[in-house]
């Protein structure tokens, strides 16, 4: 089955390859002309733990810009809140890499915000330009405001414009085959014939289909991780108290309430065992 974070897999690593990402900083700045590969840093935040701040894509522009962009599928005015935390979090480890401390009374140096939303639905009556102080406080004068620009599917052939496409190839093609593995490829297939983000596809085809694809996305690998960690505490926790024999079976449950009762009558028969002599 196709991963539900699909076309988000194929954004990240597209955008990963820094002449992609220079094309998509001169479709935003196209005045630009002297903008190189070497211009941009990286600054995404990455996801190491599950609950843990990450977010599509951040750069800086020779230390003097930081481009944040989101791409979604599916339209919520909640990728504001998301946006201010990412902002906060990126500027606070961008200060860490440029030694600033911020506590001190010399003023700290900060590149320039400019915040983005992709988005790859249709665009119907949806607003060009999302605010904090719009949407959440009825145009109030707040004392923080957050602006996003979106971008919508147009008639441009730049690289924004053909990722959009991409994932619109990818929904029609789920709504023939299901999130299957003939989807990805049909829509890897249509895309190169029609030269959308052909070369790309083209050089990376397997990895694709295999960054699309999987059994378990990375987010389904660490929850299922924490699981087991979690059933393995508990289950060292319901060995000492059953070794105590202070409380019965039915009041451990209660305290270890990932194994189920006849798990802990296994564990109590392993511990009787242990418990008696050696003849």
């Amino acid at each position: 089955m196709a991963k539900r974070t699909a076309k988000n897999s194929v954004f990240l690593d597209l955008f990963q390859n820094k002449s992609y990402l220079l094309k998509l900083y001169k479709t935003l700045h196209p005045e630009d002309t002297t903008a190189t590969e070497d211009s941009l840093t990286d600054v995404t935040i990455t996801n190491v733990l599950t609950d843990n701040l990450y977010n599509d894509l951040g750069f800086i522009v020779n230390n003097k810009l930081m481009i944040l962009v989101e791409a979604q599928s599916t339209w919520t005015v909640n990728i504001l809140v998301r946006i201010l935390l990412y902002l906060a979090q990126s500027y606070h480890e961008y200060f860490q890499r440029t030694s600033q401390d911020y506590y001190k009374s010399r003023k700290v140096k900060m590149p320039k915000p400019e915040l983005y939303v992709i988005f790859t639905g249709n665009k119907g009556r949806k607003p060009d330009k999302i605010s904090l102080s719009k949407e959440f406080f009825e145009g109030a004068d707040i004392d923080i405001e957050v602006k996003a620009k979106v971008i919508y599917e147009s008639d441009t052939d730049d690289i924004i414009n053909q990722y959009i496409i991409f994932c619109k190839v990818f929904n029609e093609q789920t709504k023939q085959h299901g999130t299957t593995q003939k989807a990805v490829t049909e829509t890897i297939r249509i895309c190169k014939d029609r030269n959308v983000l052909r070369e790309y596809l083209a050089q990376r085809e397997k990895e694709v289909v295999t960054i699309m694809m999987s059994l378990f996305d990375e987010e389904q690998i660490m929850k299922s991780f924490i699981r087991s960690e979690r059933h393995d505490a508990d289950r060292e926790t319901a060995e000492r108290l059953i070794k105590k024999g202070k409380m019965t079976l039915e009041d451990i449950a209660e305290c270890v309430p990932s194994l189920s009762f006849d798990e802990l009558r296994e564990i109590e028969a392993e511990v009787m065992q242990l418990a008696q002599p050696i003849t």
